[in-house]
């Protein structure tokens, strides 16, 4: 008879926590659909602010305006954290054809990150086709020595995952040049690693395999790739033109930016929230990751908006550098292990401002099971995803310090449209999917500080 009073006391206690739970959850997301601020935050840093590539004019002044930011949602503490960063520059607009006997043909163009400039009157040769490295191999330097390689493997259709299919393609830009470089190949390509068709070149950081020989590569639009593959099949003698005026400069002065509201019962654990403020040069950056950073914001804003007093300190991070060296996040987590910092879990979002479903998750066994109990109160916002996936790039250094990582993970299926592109506009952003996904981010956080992991 005791026990099966006991069992009763328990799951009413059980039940009671669960209704307080939603209770708190339905607040989070009332305040921020209601009266979210990260919309125009975004607007401000798009529009204001503009391309924060590492280094940059731009890079400094989102500093400046997110630090300011925090500073004025009245947060405990907002600091900076000094971080050296690459300082590559694209230089004047690039330049590229197809020549078919008399005819050129222009075609988009754009430098990738690290690259080298080509000389100043360009570079012209003819083009080897390839779909992967290994054919590159097989073709030899007899067939590739003084050509330009053009690296045309799309990203996989059948693939719903878009980020999977976007891991099976990314080789081509990061190590494409160097593949090429190694057989005497004079300059590199490669199709847009994007799942549309247009005429938007979509840079990304590449790098020179030690050794290697340094070539200049470029990305071209899809619409070009396609029509450049066209060409090949019915003159296989064409040549390619393309001229950049890159450079990489001396390494720069920059700064993470942190903001925090201090733990009640245990301020000594924290709890991560963050995007990487940086962007590539092309466009504004508002997926990539300007959003992830405006909703970490809005997660602490909400909190205190709603009245709710966290029992751990809870931060948020604009981490500098994620595109092209990923210093921000290394550097945070050497300070944190240094100043012997306890960071029980992070949250990272950079996967764009799009339609929440889930989190991925990496942590222990254990602690996936006690996430998996959240499950049904996360459900009635649609957020069904959670557990598989990954954390993500700036907070992975935190995890061999035995931090639990989650990665907000929207709908990717319009992510890669503007990745890295010149569309990655203010435009292209959606506010009630932007606010969704704060909403979700702060709820996360939530039952992260009220039950520990």
């Amino acid at each position: 008879m005791k026990k099966l009073v006991l069992l009763l006391l328990l799951a009413g206690s059980s039940l009671a926590q669960t209704r307080e739970d939603s209770v708190i959850i339905r607040k989070i997301y009332n305040e921020t659909l209601t009266n979210g601020q990260g919309y125009e935050w975004l607007r401000y840093l798009c529009k204001q602010v503009g391309p924060r590539l590492s280094g940059s004019e731009g890079a400094k002044k989102a500093v400046v305006y997110t630090q300011q930011l925090m500073q004025k949602q009245g947060f405990d503490r907002v600091f900076l954290q000094d971080v050296k960063v690459p300082h590559w520059v694209r230089g004047k607009k690039e330049e590229a054809y197809i020549h078919v006997g008399k005819q050129k043909i222009s075609v988009p163009i754009a430098a990738l990150g690290g690259s080298i400039a080509t000389s100043a009157k360009g570079v012209e040769a003819e083009v080897i086709e390839v779909k992967s490295f290994q054919q590159l191999r097989e073709l030899g330097k007899e067939k590739v020595k003084g050509k330009i390689v053009f690296f045309n493997r799309p990203m996989d259709p059948t693939k719903l995952n878009t980020f999977e299919a976007y891991g099976s393609a990314v080789e081509q830009r990061a190590n494409g040049a160097s593949e090429a470089g190694n057989l005497g190949a004079v300059g590199a390509i490669v199709r847009s690693v994007s799942t549309v068709q247009d005429d938007f070149p979509h840079t990304g950081s590449m790098r020179y395999a030690t050794g290697a020989p340094l070539i200049p590569t470029a990305a071209i639009s899809t619409n070009a790739a396609n029509l450049l593959s066209d060409k090949l099949k019915e003159s296989p003698t064409l040549t390619f033109y393309f001229r950049q005026n890159c450079e990489t400069l001396p390494d720069a002065d920059s700064h993470n930016v942190v903001g925090e509201i201090k733990g009640s019962e245990f301020p000594d654990e924290i709890i991560v929230v963050g995007g990487h403020l940086d962007s590539w040069d092309l466009a504004e950056g508002a997926h990539d990751d300007g959003a992830g950073c405006v909703q970490s914001i809005e997660v602490l804003r909400v909190l205190k908006a709603i009245g709710y007093k966290p029992k751990r300190t809870i931060r948020a991070v604009m981490f500098m550098n994620e595109e092209n060296g990923l210093r921000g996040g290394v550097k945070y987590a050497d300070l944190a292990k240094q100043n012997n910092e306890k960071h029980i879990a992070a949250v990272e979002s950079d996967n764009g401002g799009f339609t929440p479903k889930g989190f991925g998750v990496v942590g222990r066994p254990d602690q996936k099971a006690k996430i998996q109990t959240w499950k049904e109160l996360l459900a009635p916002y649609s957020l069904h995803e959670i557990g598989p996936g990954g954390g993500g790039a700036d907070i992975g250094p935190l995890a061999q310090s035995g931090t639990v990582l989650f990665g907000y993970k929207p709908d990717s299926q319009r992510y890669f449209d503007v990745h890295h592109a010149p569309n990655d506009n203010f435009e292209n952003v959606n506010k009630r999917e932007l606010d969704l996904g704060s909403a979700s981010m702060a709820a996360i956080i939530y039952l992260l500080d009220k039950y520990g992991i």
